[in-house]
């Protein structure tokens, strides 16, 4: 099997799936007809995030660049494409915003995301954003609208894996330090000097690929937009064993926008816009996905 480099695998991803950022609309792949319809007359009443977006005249939303099938910015296009960028071009046309022309994508690293939205240099975040009590005391959450657990990514091949149980004797790949590489060893899912780990999983991704690493391990919807990249020659086994709720980061105090966030996300649940999202994402990796259910408060 020829392997292809990593920049070919994020790149192959990137044109596979729905784009869109500032820079244009999608290209080879556009959304279903009606899917992101921009809304008229819009009100969030008690939303003073509402009206500074509607005075600047577009919206600017937090988003990862490096996640194929999530969030990701194609090196060549300057376009974003993924599930996450698409979640937020649809909460984009339900606040009024054609996602085409008055949206503006901003990468934000994980660690400055809550700043960010504390400074207001981001109206809200889309990127696989885990909603937990430490996170709700800087900022809030609509949502979840994705609900990832750890998983694991193999050749699309291999029979000998089928969950956790079955990694003794495997190497498993993850991110240095991070919490799927802990649960990995805490748990002795496999023995320790089985475990490699990486800065990246882009680097995972490419052990897998040339054989060196039996399985890679993170969140499921990380995972899927790999495997989704590399169609037909990985999947994910699809037993998780984590929760990891995503939802969209909004400043603490808006209650309003949250409000009317949520409803966004109810409605694509209803209506099978959240399907469509998903199945020209991260379904393209052959996996299935249960709904999220809104956790108001």
């Amino acid at each position: 099997m020829r392997v292809r480099t990593l920049a070919a695998v994020l790149l192959t991803g990137a044109l596979a799936l729905t784009a869109c950022g500032k820079e244009g609309s999608p290209t080879d792949q556009p959304a279903p007809a009606g899917l992101f319809e921009v809304a008229k007359d819009v009100k969030v009443d008690g939303s003073p995030t509402f009206e500074k977006i509607k005075a600047r005249g577009e919206l600017i939303v937090g988003v990862k660049e490096d996640q194929p099938g999530l969030g990701y910015k194609d090196p060549t296009t300057n376009k974003y494409s993924g599930f996450d960028i698409d979640i937020a071009r649809l909460i984009a046309a339900k606040l009024g915003f054609d996602p085409e022309t008055k949206i503006q994508f901003k990468t934000i690293q994980s660690a400055a995301r809550e700043q960010a939205l504390i400074n207001g240099d981001v109206d809200y975040y889309v990127g696989t954003y885990t909603i937990n009590a430490g996170r709700k005391e800087k900022v809030s959450f609509a949502g979840p609208y994705f609900v990832a657990g750890q998983d694991l990514l193999i050749k699309a091949d291999n029979t000998s894996i089928t969950g956790k149980e079955t990694l003794k004797g495997k190497k498993v790949c993850s991110v240095t330090g991070s919490t799927p590489a802990k649960r990995i060893k805490e748990e002795k899912l496999t023995e320790d000097g089985n475990v490699l780990e990486f800065q990246g999983y882009s680097q995972c991704v490419t052990k897998l690929l040339n054989g060196e690493v039996d399985a890679v391990t993170t969140d499921d919807a990380i995972l899927k937009g790999y495997a989704a990249a590399e169609e037909g020659k990985l999947k994910v086994v699809g037993k998780t064993f984590s929760s990891e709720p995503y939802g969209i980061g909004l400043p603490k105090d808006d209650k309003a926008l949250r409000d009317k966030v949520n409803d966004v996300l109810q409605a694509s649940l209803d209506d099978g816009s959240w399907q469509k999202i998903y199945d020209g994402t991260l379904g393209k990796s052959g996996s299935s996905a249960e709904k999220p259910k809104i956790d108001r408060y």
